[in-house]
């Protein structure tokens, strides 16, 4: 089916598969407009004046920036924020503190916001990007200064604070986590309707025997990195595109090398940008290889005045080979090679809601294994041979606080108190037999006088969940209390007055207070109102909206719960 969308932003749109995609949005999905994101402004802004004058009815935006920083640091280079020890501080906090606070500065999130795009193709090599921080390095680094500290003492290694925050910063999972839970905020705030990565598989489709390094010793372990960060990659983009409130989700993997943008002869630099000079060779003794130096000072070499040209393939992202390696890499079972404008050709195809068979997340859809039938019947077994048990020995099976957040045990001892003070049918928690209603302050009261002396509310302490009693004032606990989490070494919250306890409760706190007993009365009219459709209308009224046992069961009564409260439901 066609898919219409007005307005596309494309991440890494300057680079080889970014401007194939553009042309190819442009001719066939007639857009009103392109916002293209590189790195660098002045790489954008060269694209955009390209394309504006192939294809000048559509609206052509330039932007640019690093995506997996806050928009502060988004035109820095890696070494100017590494270099300064106040926006080292800062990354640590973007990636390891609070999300909320890092979604209010991601540039990702930013340029959303900004351009409010209606689809998003992101070409950014992001495994690259995240994977070639040099772990290794920076590894190596940490553990040399360690050695240094335990035999020299702390002050003998004055970079040691600067090579820890430097190593910390390299780490690649924290980071891939990030940036997915930051895309999903930011596509979730904006309401972007679909999301297409251009993803990889680190190594052009070769094995662990692949050949080609960059410089280092086979396998190479950047590759490697960079493929663990690709898939790991995949995998979080598995989880969005089964999130309810995320865009549409897909995932091309060329698994070949992409090129090429053209052939041409070019001076040879170093990383630096700064030409290589070209040297007359020196003749070296063999007796001298028993002190063989790998670099050596430049000027003790003739140089020949000239600089180290070479006939070049530009293949974009991947860089430049020479002939000869552009000729191995290319060859029948090696790394052999797909063009940009294929890979464009398969994103409009998916954008349009085309099935071209090379989406990864449809294709992980297709052949994970889903819940069954036979699993169902087991399910019901399972269920009456705890009850069983738990009524032979009178231990009751609530839960042990290990499953989710705190949250979700809160949940649980709540129904399981109202269960055992109202019984099996939900509504005698909301009405009298008569049908007088019941007044939240009558709930309350009932719950709390029987806890104090249950094994119910003697578990509950016991695995960290306190109770607080209908007054909001006073509260049962244990030990340990799970809520609130204090990081670190403090185990000492703050408590100004009893609306502090608020948030506390709803997280993880047993509430025995009248508002949370109305709260639990509409749940239970709901869930009444839910049960009489079913009645009526059969298969049709069967959503997640739906309470199936007639009777009232503690675990569906909270799955139902995070069904419809607290949006914890799948949809594939």
């Amino acid at each position: 089916m066609y898919r219409k969308f007005s307005s596309y932003l494309i991440f890494g749109g300057a680079g080889l598969v970014g401007m194939a995609t553009c042309r190819r949005i442009a001719v066939d999905l007639a857009p009103q407009r392109i916002v293209l994101c590189s790195l660098k402004l002045e790489e954008s802004e060269a694209a955009v004046a390209e394309l504006a004058e192939e294809h000048p009815g559509v609206q052509w935006v330039a932007d640019s920036g690093n995506l997996f920083v806050p928009t502060e640091f988004a035109q820095m280079g890696r070494g100017a924020l590494l270099g300064d020890p106040a926006r080292r501080a800062a990354m640590l906090d973007f990636i390891f503190g609070p999300i909320e606070d890092a979604h209010a500065s991601n540039h990702l999130g930013v340029l959303l916001r900004r351009h409010k795009p209606d689809a998003i193709v992101d070409c950014v090599n992001t495994a690259t990007g995240i994977s070639y921080q040099d772990v290794w390095e920076s590894t190596a680094s940490l553990r040399d200064d360690l050695k240094a500290v335990q035999s020299d003492g702390m002050d003998a290694v004055s970079e040691f604070p600067q090579d820890l925050e430097t190593g910390l910063l390299s780490q690649a999972m924290p980071q891939i986590i990030r940036h997915v839970r930051l895309l999903h905020m930011a596509t979730r705030d904006v309401g972007v309707s679909i999301y297409i990565k251009v993803g990889t598989t680190g190594t052009g489709g070769m094995g662990l025997n692949i050949p080609y390094t960059h410089s280092e010793d086979r396998p190479s372990k950047q590759l490697l990195a960079k493929t663990a960060v690709a898939f790991s990659h995949t995998g979080l983009l598995f989880l969005l595109a089964r999130t309810p409130d995320g865009p549409v989700v897909k995932e091309v993997k060329p698994g070949a090398m992409i090129g090429y943008r053209g052939v041409e002869v070019r001076q040879i630099t170093d990383r630096a940008g700064v030409p290589k000079p070209l040297y007359a060779p020196r003749l070296v003794q063999a007796a001298t290889l028993s002190e063989l130096h790998t670099h050596i000072d430049p000027s003790e070499f003739e140089a020949t005045g000239e600089t180290l040209e070479m006939t070049v393939v530009n293949t974009g992202e991947n860089g430049i080979f020479a002939k000869g390696e552009f000729a191995a890499i290319t060859a029948l079972s090696q790394m052999e090679f797909v063009t940009p404008e294929e890979i464009a050709d398969t994103i409009v195809i998916e954008l349009q809601g085309g099935s071209t068979g090379r989406d990864i997340i449809g294709a992980l859809d297709s052949t994970v294994m889903e819940p069954s039938y036979r699993a169902g019947l087991l399910r019901h077994v399972a269920l009456k041979d705890l009850s069983s048990q738990e009524r032979d020995h009178g231990k009751p099976s609530i839960a042990l606080g290990d499953l989710g957040p705190p949250e979700l045990s809160k949940l649980l001892f709540e129904a399981s108190l109202i269960q055992d003070s109202f019984g099996d049918q939900f509504l005698a928690a909301v009405q009298h037999p008569d049908g007088t209603p019941r007044t939240p302050e009558e709930v309350a009261t009932r719950l709390a006088d029987t806890i104090g002396d249950s094994l119910v509310g003697r578990q509950a302490v016991s695995i960290g969940i306190p109770v607080l009693l209908p007054d909001g004032c006073s509260f049962l606990r244990g030990p340990v209390i799970k809520v609130p989490e204090i990081k670190g070494r403090r185990k000492v919250a703050s408590l100004q007055s009893p609306q502090d306890l608020d948030p506390w409760a709803v997280r993880g706190w047993i509430d025995l207070r009248p508002s949370n007993m109305a709260r639990w009365q509409e749940r239970f009219r709901k869930i009444d109102a839910a049960r009489q459709e079913l009645a009526r209308k059969g298969s049709a009224a069967v959503t997640r909206e739906t309470y199936l046992p007639a009777a009232l069961k503690i675990g569906d009564v909270v799955a139902w719960i995070m069904n419809n409260e607290m949006g914890g439901y799948r949809i594939k």
